[in-house]
């Protein structure tokens, strides 16, 4: 069995973001049971319920532990937890910032693209995870690999990354503003989680459908989606930036080339989208961009949701 638990099903910044006055995002700090709070994307998955993996460590990671019970410490040794890995799927700060909250002399194993390796390896404040507790192991493009503790013990999870569309991490564009277009060369992946015949794709961020990524997505049992923005051009007509979905390597939903048109002829079992932005009606359970996307067969992730296949 694979049993997943969604610990955050918000964009950066989560939502309500901390610096927005957005209509929804006043809707949820007010407290409004069709609009309740997201903290920032993360993924935890095990096959006994009681060795996970985390697919990646989000900024919000210490009360996303807090919040679910199956990652609290066991009552049989002063420090322990049942955190056995940490799978990255991108090296933006949404993705690995949490991995300081995590360096308090526990063993896990950590694995990551190259290109997401290097980000850590240049940036010397990630040295606070000791490399003889957390082993830092490459992730083989397209080839299956075992899911395994820091002293290499399998987790019973079968993982497969493989290159998704996205572009460099916001910190890496460079100082000019310039749009790095797109990047296809393992920046980004996507991950399918195997254990027991089932299998679940992780895909936080895309940035366009291909025919390759199609083949790949096609039969999944459970599919969690990039679900970032609605409409591409959402946060300039908000007011809350400059960028286009586009610009920023992520589908929207709506429109001729989105999320919704792309998956019209993609049959997946469960579709769920996660990685919403705080600008995004969709998190708004009244609104009509809900409807359209539950008409579609979507779901929209809420923190604490649990996949069991």
């Amino acid at each position: 069995m694979l049993r997943a638990i969604i610990l955050g099903a918000g964009a950066g910044g989560g939502f309500p973001q901390w610096n927005s006055a957005g209509p929804a995002c006043l809707r949820a700090r007010a407290g409004d049971p069709a609009a309740p709070p997201r903290s920032q994307c993360a993924l935890a998955v095990s096959a006994d319920g009681e060795r996970w993996a985390l697919v990646n460590a989000s900024p919000d990671l210490r009360q996303q532990i807090a919040a679910t019970p199956a990652l609290h410490p066991r009552p049989d040794a002063i420090r322990n937890s049942p955190l056995a890995a940490v799978v990255l799927t991108g090296g933006e700060v949404d993705t690995i910032a949490g991995l300081l909250t995590l360096r308090e002399r526990h063993p896990f194993a950590l694995y990551g693209a190259p290109p997401v390796l290097g980000v850590l390896a240049a940036n010397g404040i990630f040295n606070a995870l000791n490399p003889a507790l957390v082993p830092r192991r490459t992730i083989p493009a397209e080839t299956p690999f075992a899911i395994a503790d820091a002293d290499g013990v399998p987790l019973g999870i079968t993982a497969e990354a493989f290159a998704v569309p996205g572009k460099v991490p916001l910190f890496a564009e460079g100082p000019d503003g310039a749009d790095p277009g797109r990047a296809d060369d393992g920046e980004t992946i996507g991950l399918a989680l195997s254990a027991g015949g089932a299998r679940l794709l992780f895909i936080p961020g895309c940035a366009a459908m291909t025919p390759a990524l199609a083949d790949r997505i096609r039969g999944a049992d459970t599919l969690l989606f990039d679900g970032t923005l609605f409409a591409d051009d959402e946060m300039i007509a908000a007011g809350a930036g400059p960028k286009t979905g586009a610009r920023m390597g992520h589908m929207s939903l709506d429109g001729p080339t989105g999320t919704l048109a792309a998956f019209r002829d993609i049959p997946v079992r469960r579709r769920i989208l996660v990685h919403i932005n705080n600008t995004n009606p969709i998190l708004l359970a009244d609104s009509p961009e809900r409807r359209i996307v539950a008409e579609a067969g979507w779901e929209v992730a809420e923190d604490g949701m649990e996949i069991s296949l």
